[in-house]
Order: structure tokens, then C-alpha cells, then sequence
């Protein structure tokens, strides 16, 4: 069977932000940092792994294509948190989605399902701080002056991840991929080009430390809410 071609992404070759540290700072900072936190992360990342494959049936790793950097679709890890195949049914997560398994509910409040993104950081496909993935759906569609994005690294987070932590909530439980398309993907994909232009250390550190804190505060009003 021939492999499946995959649709080619914009090009960009206009100026960006700091492009020495985006290249090659960034890259040793990232990859630093994630390998010394992959000695914690293993001794998290195992129990939980335990916990999805017993939780319901199926991979404990979801892998799916992204648009990546400079051009080249990338394949990103994340611990499964849906049912399986459930990307087939629609690509955005409802409110109180019933895809979403047990342990999927609690791991993507805490953003735990992201942790297996540190290999990701390792092999070089992403950042802690860029513009989040998209699916090549909507990564194939960026205007002239978005294309932009896909000429810094993707990353775990950044400004649009933090606007949006609470993402399913604004989408509803009706029609989300049509919310989303409607309502959110215009202004995170306004956030993400104003990011790739104006990308720094300064600008990736406070993103760094808001994720934290915007994830912790998500947690306890969960938490409250019961």
C-alpha cells in the first residue's frame, strides 16, 4: 500500500524576533531542560501509564500528525485521554466530551497528558514555550501573514494555551468544532503570529511561569467547583 502523501504546508520567509536565540539558545535550553526533567517525569509519567492502560482499553500513547517546524509535520505524543479512535468522531473536545475516559478527565485538567511531550522537546519537534500545534487541517489553511507560526518551534504552551486553558467550556457541548473554528482558532492563531514575531527569553520565561500558574489555578477552581 502507498504511504499517504501528506499535503504540503505555507512557507515563510519573512523576518522574525531573535532568530540566533530561537535557533540555536532555545534548542540548548530546551533540550537541557527537558532531559533533566525526564529523571522526575519517568517516575511520574510510569504510574500514570499503569493508570491509562487499566483505566480503559487501548495504547497508553496517542500519536497524531501536527503541522511542525519549518514545514515538516512532526508526530506528537501525548498520553491517551479519550476513548479509542476517538479523533475519528471530531477533532475538538466537547464539554463534558464522552470520549474523554476517567483517567483522561483528571490527567488533562493538570495537564498531564502533555508530560510524554518531553520526548518530544528531546528529538527536537517541539519547545516548552511556542505556538501550540495544530492539526494539518487547519495548519494548511494559515493566511500569508500566519504562516509565520510554523517558522518558530511549536511548543507545550504559549499565550493562546493560556487564554484558552479552558477551552472545552467555550466551545460547549453543541457543534464544538464549529465554535472553535468560529470563535477561538481566529484569535489563537492572532496570538500565536504575535508570538512568533516578538519571540524572546524574557517573553518564553514569563510564558513559562504564567502556564504554571494558570494550570494550578485551574486545578483548584475544578477542585471547588466538586
Amino acid at each position: 500500500m502507498a504511504k499517504e502523501k501528506l499535503p504540503e504546508l505555507p512557507r515563510w520567509d519573512g523576518p522574525l524576533s531573535h532568530p540566533f536565540y530561537s535557533k540555536v539558545v532555545k534548542r540548548i535550553l530546551d533540550f537541557v531542560l527537558a532531559v533533566i526533567l525526564l529523571i522526575p517525569g519517568c517516575m511520574i509519567m510510569l504510574p500514570l501509564a499503569i493508570w491509562v492502560k487499566l483505566d480503559s482499553p487501548g495504547p497508553v500513547i496517542y500519536k497524531a500528525v501536527r503541522g511542525g517546524y519549518h514545514n515538516k509535520p512532526f508526530m506528537i505524543y501525548k498520553f491517551r485521554s479519550m476513548v479509542v479512535d476517538a479523533d475519528k468522531t471530531g477533532g475538538c473536545t466537547a464539554l463534558n466530551d464522552s470520549r474523554v475516559t476517567r483517567a483522561g478527565r483528571i490527567m488533562r485538567r493538570l495537564k498531564l497528558d502533555e508530560l510524554p511531550q518531553l520526548f518530544n522537546i528531546v528529538k527536537g519537534d517541539m519547545s516548552f514555550i511556542g505556538p501550540r500545534p495544530e492539526l494539518l487541517l487547519y495548519t494548511t489553511q494559515y493566511t500569508p501573514e500566519q504562516q509565520c507560526i510554523l517558522w518558530v518551534r511549536p511548543g507545550i504552551s504559549d499565550r493562546s494555551s493560556i487564554v484558552y486553558i479552558s477551552q472545552d467550556e467555550i466551545v460547549g457541548e453543541e457543534n464544538p468544532v464549529e465554535n472553535f473554528e468560529k470563535y477561538i482558532l481566529p484569535e489563537k492563531n492572532r496570538l500565536r503570529v504575535e508570538y512568533a514575531k516578538t519571540q524572546s527569553f524574557p517573553l518564553d520565561l514569563r510564558l513559562f511561569f504564567e502556564t504554571i500558574t494558570s494550570v494550578f489555578k485551574k486545578a483548584e477552581r475544578v477542585a471547588k467547583e466538586g
